[in-house]
């Protein structure tokens, strides 16, 4: 549902009119005249991206496998078992079938009867409840932060962000041509969808390994209000 935004041109002219200056119409994008986060990892190649993501992951407590698509359905078989099983919770998303996990994804999963739980825009509510009963969530990442370690992950009606943020564990499934050096590139790209006229989901998640807090006295507490584990599988795709 496309939203509709009411008076705002009279609220906007009343902030303008309280600050003692005229509204703008239109307000021009600064070009600023030293950019220090455009530097950081620029020239990097999608191998020394991987060198980057390998070392931040033990930064943040994230186990990371590599694997080509041949190999993949086997790699995250293993995962799987060794985080113990299912319940397991999915985003509808085609790119299972693209990457050949449609037969593994299945209820009669070859190591053992696991159920698999795809979400569902006509359960509604009940999806949040199977994510939350769910040993292990699993998603693709539609971008990946080398320099942080960071998947980003875009909802839709089909992919619920509670399917990464509820289930025990997680894992991500990282296409090797998603890495981009930081936060920076990814946001260029987001503002590149929008300019193009893209549509852009209201929710981006951007999530870096399992949940942790350092709120109390700041001791590192891994898995305090999400996945406990989290594995990234990196996918050979270019």
């Amino acid at each position: 549902m496309t939203g509709t935004i009411q008076n705002r041109d009279a609220f906007l002219g009343n902030i303008a009119t309280q600050l003692g200056r005229e509204q703008k119409a239109k307000v021009e994008k600064p070009e600023w005249k030293h950019q220090p986060q455009r530097r950081v990892l620029v020239n990097a190649s999608i191998d020394e991206l991987l060198e980057v993501l390998r070392v931040q992951c033990e930064q943040i407590h994230t186990d990371i496998v590599e694997t080509t698509k041949e190999a993949l359905p086997a790699a995250v078989d293993g995962v799987v078992k060794a985080y113990g099983g299912g319940p397991l919770s999915l985003w509808k998303d085609e790119r299972f079938a693209e990457y050949g996990l449609s037969k593994l994804l299945e209820t009669d999963w070859p190591s053992q009867q696991i159920e698999v739980n795809c979400w569902d825009t006509s359960l509604g509510e009940k999806n949040i409840e199977l994510a939350e009963q769910a040993n292990i969530g699993i998603t693709f990442s539609d971008m990946t932060l080398a320099e942080s370690g960071t998947v980003v992950l875009f909802s839709s009606p089909d992919k619920g962000r509670s399917v990464s943020l509820l289930p025990t564990h997680y894992i991500a499934l990282i296409p090797k041509s998603t890495l981009v050096p930081r936060i920076t590139q990814a946001s260029d790209l987001i503002r590149e969808k929008l300019n193009n006229g893209e549509k852009v989901p209201s929710c981006i998640n951007f999530i870096t390994g399992p949940s942790n807090s350092a709120d109390i006295e700041m001791n590192l507490v891994i898995g305090v209000h999400g996945p406990v584990k989290a594995t990234y599988i990196v996918i050979e795709d270019c």
